[in-house]
C-alpha cells in the first residue's frame, strides 16, 4: 500500500441550494463535492503538483463500455494518445478491498492501460501489468518514468 501526501491547493468551492460544489480544473466546471469527489480532486492535485503529469492528458470520469454497459472511470490518463493508466476513487471510509480491485481490473478489460490504481484518499494501490500479471509498486510512478 502506498501513503500519498497530498499537497496543499486553493480549491473553489461554493455553496448553491444548500449543496456544495468543487471547481474542478480539468474539466473546467462546477462539480457536486461528494466524499468520492473530494478524493478525486485531491489525487488530482497530487497527479499534477507532485508527480508532474499534464493535466492536458487527464481525463476525469472517462465513459467506458463493459458488456455492453456503460461504465465511468474516475480518472484515466493518456500519454502518447493512448491510455496509460486508470486511476478508481473511493470515498475515505471505504475499504481498498478486492472488490475494488476487481471493480478496476474490470474496466481495464473494457479499456487496457499499463498502470491501475485504487485510491480511498488516505491510502493508495498501484501496480503495473507485466504480461498477464501486475506487479505492484511501492512507489506511485512520476509522469517521467511512466
Amino acid at each position: 500500500m502506498l501513503k500519498i501526501h497530498y499537497p496543499p491547493h486553493n480549491y473553489r468551492i461554493k455553496q448553491e441550494d444548500n449543496k456544495e460544489y468543487i471547481f474542478d480544473e480539468v474539466r473546467k466546471k462546477w462539480v457536486r463535492l461528494t466524499p468520492e469527489e473530494w478524493v478525486r480532486q485531491n489525487f488530482v492535485q497530487y497527479l499534477l503538483q507532485v508527480q508532474l503529469y499534464p493535466a492536458s492528458l487527464i481525463g476525469i470520469e472517462k465513459e467506458l463500455l463493459l458488456n455492453d454497459i456503460k461504465k465511468r472511470c474516475d480518472i484515466l490518463i493518456y500519454k502518447n494518445n493512448e491510455p496509460l493508466m486508470l486511476v478508481e476513487c473511493k470515498e475515505m471510509h471505504v475499504d481498498l478491498s478486492e472488490a475494488v480491485l476487481k471493480q478496476v481490473l474490470m474496466y481495464n478489460m473494457a479499456m487496457p492501460v499499463n498502470y491501475l490504481c485504487v485510491t480511498n484518499g488516505s491510502y493508495c494501490y498501484a501496480w503495473q501489468k507485466d504480461g498477464n500479471g501486475l506487479i505492484a509498486l511501492k512507489h506511485f510512478p512520476h509522469w517521467q518514468v511512466v
